[in-house]
Parts: structure tokens; sequence; C-alpha cells
């Protein structure tokens, strides 16, 4: 008698969880195929009469290099000047490096009354503090080389950032190489 009773249970509880586990595997519809977009007949715009206007004036004198127009090209930098790379461990400025930073100082040659922050950067390895020491040697390296291409102290700042913004969280060496740089920021 008990094991009838057991197996009654039994079978009510399979019974049970296969309705629920059918339930939860219904099928769903899938949507109809939609039109491709070149079935699709084109919305004629409506023609808006604007008379003789010719929209808002634009001042005459507005920089297109402010900091407010300054647009990101490669790292931080702002276009159209160029991030400067560096070797591990290294402040001095590669020989492949140096029509980088050339043409930063023809862009700023060209925009005299634009500013820029000069910012040191480092990959992660060595402590905190000796690569904030490094990244501002690096920036006061590209600071110095601007300087000697004609551009005014008064223009240039620097600052450094040593490990503390990568642009890549990778532990390997491509990350690493694209960490050890200045960026060239409009201010």
């Amino acid at each position: 008698m008990k094991s009838n009773l057991f197996r009654m249970c039994a079978v009510a509880s399979l019974m049970v969880a296969v309705s629920f586990l059918s339930a939860g595997c219904a099928k769903k519809t899938v949507p109809a195929e939609e039109k491709p977009m070149a079935e699709v007949a084109p919305v004629a715009k409506p023609k808006v009469d604007v008379g003789d206007k010719m929209g808002a004036a634009e001042s005459l004198d507005s920089d297109p290099y402010s900091a407010a127009n300054a647009k990101i090209s490669e790292g931080r930098t702002h276009g159209p000047m160029l991030p400067v790379y560096f070797d591990f461990d290294k402040s001095n400025i590669r020989d492949d490096q140096k029509s980088r930073i050339e043409v930063n100082a023809d862009f700023l040659n060209a925009h005299r009354k634009v500013m820029i922050a000069i910012e040191g950067n480092c990959d992660e390895r060595g402590t905190n503090e000796y690569n904030m020491a490094l990244g501002e040697r690096r920036a006061q390296t590209a600071k110095k080389y601007l300087m000697n291409l004609g551009i005014t102290d008064d223009r240039l700042n620097t600052v450094s950032y040593g490990e503390e913004k990568p642009l890549l969280f990778g532990h390997d060496e491509m990350s690493w190489a694209q960490n050890r740089r200045d960026d060239f920021v409009i201010r």
C-alpha cells in the first residue's frame, strides 16, 4: 500500500515537472520576413521654402582649432597633431618619431593662438612614482623639441599621467607600446 502511494506521488511529481518543462520550452513565433531595403519605396522629403535666407551668421573670427572644436585623431591627441611614442624606459625622441613632432610644430606655427598641453604617459611597468617622473621627462623632452622648432614656451604646458591613463589595458608589448607616448591636447 505504501509503495503504491509512493509510486503515485512519484508519477504525479514527474507529470508536474514535465508540464513545467514543456511550458518553458514553448515554440516562439518568428516574425514574417520583412522586405529588403531595396524594395521599400523611398519617402519623398517635403520641400521647404527658405526664401532668401542663408542661415545663421558665423563669426569670421572663430578658430576652427580651439579646444571646443578639436577632434581626437590618435590616442588622446587632437588632430591634426600626432602623438609621439617612446621606447621602454626612455624619454628621448626616437628618430622615427621626429617627423611626428615636426608635424605638430608646423600646425602650431600655422595656428599661433592655439595652446596645448603635452601629456606624458607610460606603460604599467614600474612603480607609480617612477612612471610619473618618466612621463614628466617625456613631456618636457617634447616641449624642448617644440621650442627648438620655434614654438614659444607660453603656449606649451606639460603634465604627466604616468601609467594612470592607459589607452590599451592589455598586458603585452603591443599595449605597452601604445601607452608609452606623449599626447598633444589643445586647451
